[in-house]
């Protein structure tokens, strides 16, 4: 299969709309034929979905997750176009599971360009310095330091971070896929985490897998 090319996901993304990651996927699962992944998104309603993304999202509705014991917390915020919509089964269940995620996986934002800028300026300060010190030579350095900031946004970036009940999605597909459901433009705007003793020295990796236990069951 040829090797699915920036300018190939580009011309894909400009055709449908869709999220990069999406279009990669489709382009694979199509074997790189630009039409056959089109039809891809379109079956998926991830084509049609990213199209509705233009329209305004002013309703919706404000969720809340607390784990068991009172140890994590989330509020966040989704927006749908409309009251209805926010009603629907499934957009509340979308508001839930975003909400469980978050307090599993403890995002520091909901999409990489919300990250502040002086803690990817030392992420990225981080990862050269490690490249150099073990050796690498200096023209592929800013290689390695892209390819694991990358990796560090996957980790962080809400929207980039494997969804905890399905590892094989995003959690930004998950939510091109219940926009789809719902027909309407679905947006997660923004998110407050909160544990217990915070600053304290506690067990809060066991907290976060609890809760990756829970939502997997």
């Amino acid at each position: 299969m040829a090797e699915i090319s920036a300018s190939m996901v580009k011309e894909l993304r400009d055709k449908t709309g869709a999220g990069m990651m999406d279009c990669k996927k489709a382009l694979t699962e199509a074997g790189c034929d630009m039409e056959k992944a089109v039809d891809w998104l379109r079956q998926k309603g991830i084509a049609a979905a990213a199209k509705r993304s233009s329209r305004a999202a002013s309703e919706g509705a404000v969720g809340s997750y607390i784990h068991a014991g009172g140890k994590i917390g989330v509020l966040l915020e989704v927006n749908c176009e409309t009251d209805f919509a926010a009603r629907s089964d499934v957009f509340q269940q979308l508001v839930r599971d975003v909400a469980m995620q978050i307090a599993a996986a403890s995002p520091v934002a909901v999409r990489r360009e919300e990250i502040p800028a002086e803690l990817m300026d030392r992420e990225r300060a981080i990862y050269k310095a490690q490249a150099l010190e073990s050796g690498k030579p200096e023209n592929i350095v800013d290689k390695i330091v892209q390819g694991r900031l990358d990796k560090y946004y996957k980790e962080v970036c809400l929207l980039e971070q494997p969804f905890v009940k399905d590892q094989d999605k995003t959690v930004d597909q998950y939510v091109t896929e219940s926009a789809a459901q719902i027909g309407e433009n679905v947006s997660v705007r923004r998110f407050a985490r909160f544990v217990l003793g915070e600053g304290l020295e506690k067990r809060q990796d066991n907290f976060a897998e609890e809760v990756m236990k829970q939502a997997s069951e």
